[in-house]
């Protein structure tokens, strides 16, 4: 059996991630999408908020199992019996930053082993800080994310009124 993991940050979950997870999950036996708790950045959304927004993509898909999770993403494999990573490439960008990220997982837990899948190609501009900035600016963010996701960004960006910052990070890797 193939236990795999989708790490992220996921604020927010995006339907680039969503066609990602998706395409995963047709390749193991089991997908977990693990939100990390804790990046060296600042979040809009807390971890139980995004949790449950992913939650919420995923109800419906037996395959796909939906945790937080804290630590380097290849103790938490270890932890869980998972033996592989998935990866979403978007630019060649993202590739080098993989790379250099694959070799270091390799080499602290050999046996642990990187799936990148290439985006498709509708989803290739889309980021969670592009998300963001674009639903801070009151723009239309329909086709870019769920339904839900819609509607807590609306939500956030109103309880938070007009102070709040228009890009929370400058981070491309989300």
């Amino acid at each position: 059996m193939i236990r795999a993991v989708f790490p992220g940050s996921f604020d927010p979950i995006h339907n680039g991630h969503i066609d990602i997870a998706l395409r995963a999950s047709k390749l193991v036996d089991e997908l977990y999408v693990a939100v990390y708790d804790k990046p060296l950045k600042s979040f809009l959304f807390s971890p139980q908020e995004r949790i449950a927004l992913v939650e919420g993509v995923f109800k419906g898909y037996p395959k796909i199992t939906v945790v937080g999770y804290s630590g380097l993403t290849v103790k938490f494999c270890k932890k869980i019996g998972a033996q592989v990573i998935v990866r979403g490439l978007r630019v060649f960008s993202d590739f080098e930053y993989e790379f250099r990220m694959g070799l270091a997982n390799h080499r602290l837990e050999p046996d642990v082993e990187v799936l990148a899948l290439m985006t498709s190609e509708e989803h290739t501009f889309l980021s969670s800080t592009t998300v963001r900035e674009i639903a801070s600016l009151d723009g239309d963010i329909s086709s870019m994310v769920p339904k839900a996701v819609e509607q807590a960004l609306i939500r956030k960006f109103t309880e938070l009124g007009d102070n709040h910052p228009v890009v929370l990070t400058q981070s491309t890797r989300d």
